[in-house]
């Protein structure tokens, strides 16, 4: 009798409810999905550009200095 009595007072805390708790995970996660989002597209025409650019700056340069087949002798 008494353990019931301990337990129905330890028992006294605020009910939640649980609809409000998914609601609140669905918005977490789709927080997160939005935040990647806006990393991945959320830049600008220019910075698009100017990547772009830089990109083929790099793969010119690069396709500068290989060695072309068959010349390894000389």
């Amino acid at each position: 009798m008494i353990g019931n009595i301990q337990a129905r007072r330890r028992m006294t805390t605020k009910p939640i409810n649980l609809r409000a708790v998914r609601k609140a995970k669905v918005r977490a996660e789709k927080e997160k999905a939005a935040e990647a989002n806006r990393a991945a597209f959320g830049r600008t025409k220019a910075e698009k550009l100017k990547a772009k650019i830089d990109k083929a700056k790099a793969d010119a340069h690069v396709e500068g200095h290989k060695r072309e087949p068959g010349r390894e002798g000389e």
